[in-house]
């Protein structure tokens, strides 16, 4: 016999993922290692991308892994003993959507996170793994061609719910919550890189491992 109703399994389901995604780990890490506020520098987000700027790889490749396994982890969780508590796939786009929104607005770090992209990909591999691929795959072969982190972020945002859609229906069925959190992320993701998009088009957009001059 369940102790809870369905509903508040999913209120604690959904605040569980928000504060796991509130933890901005570009913040954290380069604390650890001794290393400049990410938010100090560069570009000032909190990610991956900007923690290379400090010059230490192993700092951005931990933010960068970390960054997406918080977005994986309450996805992965909730599909594992989900259906024991009543909680469907509604429920699994809704807390993919709140660890997204907790590492752009962390409860932990004064509502002021990152752009999204590493964790965004966590909960795309949370939805089903070969989309997840899908998405990992435009990102470094964009970012392989243009050198830009930012393009690459905004063509795979527009790209996933496009795989969504058209993925082979042997392997997932189109849920429209599922659609609806691809879009909603998309639409986010576009909107955070709206400084990025201006310096593309100016082309004074920093490339990869490109090291902050601050």
């Amino acid at each position: 016999m369940q102790a809870l109703s369905p509903t508040l399994y999913f209120v604690a389901a959904v605040l569980g993922a928000y504060l796991i995604g509130s933890l901005s780990f570009a913040v954290i890490i380069s604390r650890v290692m001794g290393l400049s506020d990410p938010r100090s520098y560069g570009s000032k987000n909190p990610g991956a991308t900007n923690v290379l700027r400090s010059g230490n790889k192993m700092a951005a490749v931990a933010t960068l892994l970390l960054d997406a396994v918080k977005g994986w982890l309450p996805m992965a969780l909730l599909q594992w003993k989900g259906r024991e508590f009543g909680l469907g796939d509604g429920a699994l786009a809704a807390v993919g959507l709140a660890a997204f929104l907790g590492h752009l607005y962390p409860v932990f770090f004064a509502f002021k996170g990152g752009k999204g992209v590493a964790t965004a990909a966590g909960v795309l591999f949370g939805v089903h793994w070969l989309l997840g691929l899908a998405g990992m795959g435009t990102w470094l072969l964009v970012a392989y061609l243009s050198r830009y982190s930012s393009l690459s972020a905004l063509i795979t945002a527009i790209a996933a719910p496009l795989y969504y859609l058209l993925g082979d229906r042997e392997l997932w069925y189109t849920d429209k919550s599922i659609l609806l959190l691809l879009l909603v992320m998309g639409a986010l993701l576009v909107y955070r890189h709206r400084e990025n998009i201006g310096k593309l088009l100016q082309g004074k957009e920093s490339k990869i491992g490109a090291k902050s001059k601050n």
